[in-house]
């Protein structure tokens, strides 16, 4: 095995193979070679990068992990873990310049704007976007982070700054770090709160989506609205 970057042909190179084709032609671990710049001894950056995809999983897996965890995975150090975590935010807030010109009309594109961030964390997290009367994006609340609660997912909570920013409308979206998406018994009360809420202060809750992990002859998310909760 090669484990010096410099050894391979020049057009295995990650560096010149991306010059030359495209980030679209190179692999997971190539791309994470270019972020990490230089491996160590006996090896290569794309080696490295390698191991960790095999250590994580997948790149979302290892998008979730923090700064500190990263800093301690063989031939990283706290360089190299800042430089991959600023490289998955940056793609993080690629996505959220995205969202703006886009109606989140459908579940589909909720997920496909959201899962990124959310399908991954270990922990669970509950958002609430907020929406213009053409149901574009108009900017994103956190509202609990950790394990749902009476508390943080009261339905006070979630329409505060709905209501204080002036919003035509909102979606809920939160993820089941177990990566199943089907809604838990406490899932359902809430959205039905959150209806009754809404339709009460004239609010277009537009959807509450669980966000989850695909699997085999699994849905990746978990829809209110499809599910006929939500009108």
């Amino acid at each position: 095995m090669i484990d010096r970057i410099s050894d391979l042909p020049l057009e295995e190179r990650p560096r010149e193979k991306l010059a030359q084709l495209g980030a679209a032609a190179l692999d997971n671990a190539e791309l994470l070679a270019l972020f990490l710049r230089t491996g160590t001894k006996g090896r290569s950056a794309i080696r490295i990068g390698r191991d960790l995809l095999r250590h994580y999983g997948s790149i979302g897996s290892l998008g979730s992990a923090g700064v500190g965890e990263l800093a301690k995975q063989p031939g990283l150090g706290l360089a190299k873990a800042c430089q991959l975590v600023a490289a998955f935010e940056l793609g993080t807030r690629a996505a959220r310049e995205q969202i703006h010109q886009t109606a989140l009309d459908s579940p589909e594109l909720i997920h496909h704007f959201f899962a990124p961030q959310l399908a991954w964390l270990r922990q669970e997290k509950l958002l609430v976007a907020l929406l213009d009367t053409r149901l574009r994006h108009a900017g994103t609340i956190e509202v609990s982070s950790g394990s749902l609660t009476e508390t943080s997912a009261h339905p006070r909570e979630i329409l505060r700054p709905v209501i204080t920013r002036g919003a035509y409308g909102f979606i809920i979206i939160h993820n089941h770090p177990s990566g199943d998406p089907s809604p838990s018994r406490q899932d359902q009360i809430f959205t039905r709160r959150m209806v009754e809420a809404a339709d009460l202060l004239q609010l277009r809750f537009l959807d509450h989506l669980i966000i989850g992990r695909p699997d085999a002859g699994r849905s990746p998310y978990y829809s209110f609205r499809e599910s006929g909760i939500i009108a």
